[in-house]
């Protein structure tokens, strides 16, 4: 089965990245609005930046108001400030909210409506973005390299995937250094987020072999380097890492889609706000094992180039590894369960039938190797609401 691949025009990855942000800026207009947040403002990035584009004749204004989950009252609040500063292109800084954000304010800034009304493919975005910068701060969203943005329905508590071409950023940097700053629950919860993209991508059933490689080595690099970023976020070796490993999982799921994790993930992130990261971390044990023997031979495969030592286990052994080494993974970064994060029990079963709609509505089960019915979707979290992780000792991961 072929595939169609889609990546930025540029990418800039590695250790001083950043310094391309005045030559890529420049190229496309003469005033960028910097999408970000208030941490960043903080830390010194976005005066830093600004001072970087002024040097290239680049005026900077900023809109840093993503301080959560991205909104479509984010998405219209700052098309009003992107048009009023009269600017010509747009540069993301930070997690996946500012991206998602910036990407929703390019399209909306030359297009009629409401933003909701792109998701699905029910309107396109037939005229040209005003072109985005996406520079990323945690390593783990990926969505520096998709053209999907996910923002919240206010109105209704929907997270909606837009999924079209017009979101795939113009340029993307990424530069390890951005993400030292990033604190040890950051990073736990954007590098599970990752290896979810990352085996997603790869068990999806729209995955193809560009896609495969991709997703294969982000996942090599994840199980390499996470716990070591985790424990000491001045490791810049890991850092670099990571930050690859979430740039290549990106590349593979906006090529070949995610999957049920990523469905599930969003109803919890609007109903409850639980970030999107560690709702993906809380949910990926418990989907893994749904059915695990209906695509055991296919998991098996990543499992084996993540593991030579499984090359003589059997499709079972080796699927069951993932799954083992994910646990192990969410115990050793703490990643707590939905009742531990302290949703309450009572307003989470009353959610449950909504959740379960608004998952498949979302189009993402669908390309789970195994599709859900609404109510295996609700018996799936259940189990994830209190689900314990039972970790196997990590020296027994490789036997």
């Amino acid at each position: 089965m072929f595939g169609e691949f889609k990546v930025p025009e540029a990418v800039y990855a590695g250790r001083g990245a950043l310094q391309m942000l005045p030559q890529a800026s420049s190229s496309l207009g003469k005033r960028a609005l910097i999408v970000t947040d208030q941490v960043m403002e903080r830390l010194g990035y976005v005066e830093q930046m600004q001072r970087m584009l002024a040097e290239a004749g680049v005026q900077a204004d900023v809109f840093a108001e993503v301080n959560t989950e991205p909104t479509d009252v984010h998405v219209e609040t700052g098309v009003r400030a992107f048009l009023q500063h009269g600017c010509d292109h747009l540069i993301a800084l930070g997690g996946g909210s500012a991206i998602d954000a910036a990407k929703g304010i390019s399209v909306m800034a030359v297009h009629e409506g409401y933003i909701g009304d792109y998701m699905g493919g029910r309107r396109t975005f037939d005229k040209a973005p005003y072109p985005v910068i996406a520079i990323p701060t945690t390593a783990g969203t990926g969505s520096e390299v998709t053209s999907v943005t996910v923002i919240t329905n206010t109105k209704d508590d929907v997270k909606m995937m837009i999924r079209q071409p017009a979101l795939l950023p113009k340029v993307a940097i990424v530069d390890p250094q951005l993400t030292v700053s990033s604190p040890p629950h950051v990073t736990a919860s954007s590098g599970v987020d990752a290896l979810c993209h990352a085996i997603e991508a790869f068990i999806s059933r729209r995955s193809h072999p560009l896609t495969d490689a991709l997703a294969t080595d982000a996942a090599k690099k994840i199980v390499t380097y996470l716990e070591r970023a985790y424990n000491d976020g001045q490791d810049l070796e890991a850092r670099e890492g990571m930050a690859i490993a979430a740039l290549e999982a990106g590349m593979a799921f906006t090529n070949s889609s995610v999957c049920l994790v990523h469905g599930m993930s969003r109803p919890i992130g609007a109903l409850f706000h639980v970030p999107h990261g560690f709702a993906n971390a809380m949910l990926l044990p418990t989907v893994l094992e749904f059915r695990l023997d209906d695509y055991a031979p296919r998991l098996a495969l990543l499992a084996r180039a993540l593991n030579p030592e499984l090359s003589g286990a059997s499709d079972g052994e080796a699927a069951a590894w993932v799954v083992r080494r994910v646990k192990t993974l969410a115990e050793r970064l703490q990643i707590p369960n939905l009742k531990t994060w302290g949703i309450e029990r009572d307003a989470f079963e009353r959610a449950l039938d909504k959740m379960a709609n608004d998952a498949l509505a979302s189009g993402s089960p669908a390309n789970h190797p195994v599709v859900p019915s609404h109510e295996e979707i609700v018996q799936l979290y259940r189990q994830a609401y209190d689900a314990t992780w039972d970790a196997a000792p990590m020296e027994s991961l490789t036997k």
